[in-house]
């Protein structure tokens, strides 16, 4: 097998491995800190330490993840300015503004996350420390929502004026505020809340399967899966308006979607199957009207189609399998989520069915298998551009010989960064909670404690 040495494959390389790795703990520094103030929420409004213990165990994990995520994220500056030179010196002016704002909203959630982790039993009012959680939430989403700016701009750039290769009349607010902005924004906050949600939701199952059948995890296990069954639907919803999006901005990337190749009304959509040498769909699910009706929201809606694009402008269509992927799990985690908060209010079965436990286990790794899915999707999509209709990909790399071997550095700092998180988490994660922390709560029922 021959591995690419030319500098922009490389390049691409290694700011995929780079967005991939870092996207699994960005994620989760999104989503986590709302859960933890929920927890919390809910132990004092029900006076209940079980939930104050797990926002407290949450915590603590999540400082885990803010480590990493905070090499990583500095990791993509960095690459930003070094494998992507050409592509900084242009669109590095118009999206200034949000790159600053990231890194402000960041402080801004470091410095509360700070107070708030090492001010526990420090007020006689468990409120007090409650407050200082919600800056934490509010920098971490807003960290992602200024980020997520930048990748929109990318996707359909304005607020500048570009003539031979020089860029003027920048407008940083015009360019941050791009027609992408909005669902893009919408999809990365709801799937980030959706994904931390089962995670968490995936421990507690697990330890209630290890025949942990202790009320902490079954009160775990129902606060995550009624956040999960919220924030799944939302982020469904914020999916059907992207579909629309990407049909009036990026219609070539729904088209490779779906191998839609001819311009037509009532165009069906298309699950899994394979191409042949002929571009002709085989042993593919065809929905009729699905792709008209999820473009434009009526059958009759005409879509776009790859033939009307050149060749060279075109994205791969192995891009199919990578929006089936996120699709088909994203159903899989709402049918889930419904089930169990069907149980639980009917009662018309246990809650704590195995068969269902097991499904909340599995739609953990899957939920954030389809974040990698609609990641690579929305980049790989996008191609041959990094900054559609102005840049191509190649205009945009470096030229740099030394690529590989900072390919080589960075993965084997993911490698180290990868396996002591995991292992210290584990750790937590396996006396979560520690037996006599249970007993206490346990000796101390319907009374309000500080732990």
């Amino acid at each position: 097998m021959h591995f690419p040495n030319d500098p922009e494959t490389l390049s691409r390389i290694l700011t995929g491995l780079t967005l991939g790795f870092h996207i699994i703990y960005a994620t989760v520094g999104v989503g986590v800190p709302l859960m933890i103030a929920l927890a919390e929420w809910m132990g004092i409004r029900r006076k209940d330490s079980h939930y104050i213990l797990l926002a407290r165990r949450w915590a603590r994990g999540f400082v885990i993840t803010v480590a990493v995520g905070v090499v990583t994220g500095t990791a993509i500056g960095f690459m930003l300015s070094l494998l992507w030179p050409s592509f900084m010196q242009i669109a590095g002016q118009a999206i200034a503004l949000p790159l600053f704002m990231e890194t402000f909203a960041f402080f801004f959630e470091a410095i509360f996350l700070g107070i708030y982790l090492y001010t526990w039993d420090r007020f006689k009012k468990q409120t007090t420390h409650f407050l200082l959680v919600i800056p934490v939430v509010i920098g971490s989403s807003a960290s992602a929502f200024f980020i997520t700016t930048v990748n929109a701009f990318m996707n359909t750039p304005q607020g500048f004026t570009l003539k031979d290769n020089r860029i003027t009349d920048i407008n940083p607010l015009k360019a941050m505020f791009n027609p992408a902005t909005p669902t893009e924004v919408s999809h990365v906050l709801t799937s980030s809340y959706m994904t931390s949600a089962y995670i968490l939701a995936a421990i507690a199952a697990f330890s209630l399967l290890r025949r942990k059948d202790h009320v902490y995890y079954k009160k775990a296990l129902k606060l995550t899966m009624v956040a999960a069954l919220v924030f799944s639907f939302a982020t469904a919803a914020v999916g059907d308006l992207s579909g629309k999006f990407l049909a009036k901005y990026q219609p070539e990337k729904l088209a490779a979607a779906e191998w839609h190749f001819e311009t037509k009304a009532y165009a069906p959509l298309v699950i899994g199957g394979f191409l042949d040498k002929n571009n002709e769909i085989r042993f593919g699910l065809k929905i009729p009207y699905a792709l008209s009706i999820l473009a434009h929201d009526k059958p009759s809606g005409v879509v776009k189609g790859l033939n009307d694009y050149p060749v060279d402008e075109r994205p791969p269509l192995f891009v199919h399998y990578l929006f089936d992927g996120m699709v088909s799990i994203g159903v899989f985690l709402i049918i889930i989520a419904v089930l169990y908060n069907l149980a639980f209010i009917w009662r018309k079965w246990s809650p704590y069915n195995r068969l269902l436990l097991r499904g909340i286990l599995w739609g953990g790794p899957l939920a954030m298998l389809a974040i990698e899915c609609g990641w690579i999707y929305a980049e790989i999509g996008r191609q041959p551009w990094i900054l559609r209709g102005y840049m191509k990909t190649s205009q945009g790399a470096t030229t740099s010989d030394h690529v590989g071997l900072i390919l080589i550095v960075f993965a084997s700092l993911y490698v180290v960064l990868g396996f002591t998180s995991v292992k210290i988490l584990r750790k937590l994660f396996r006396n979560h909670p520690a037996e006599e922390e249970l007993a206490h709560l346990e000796a101390n029922a319907g009374k309000e404690v500080r732990l």
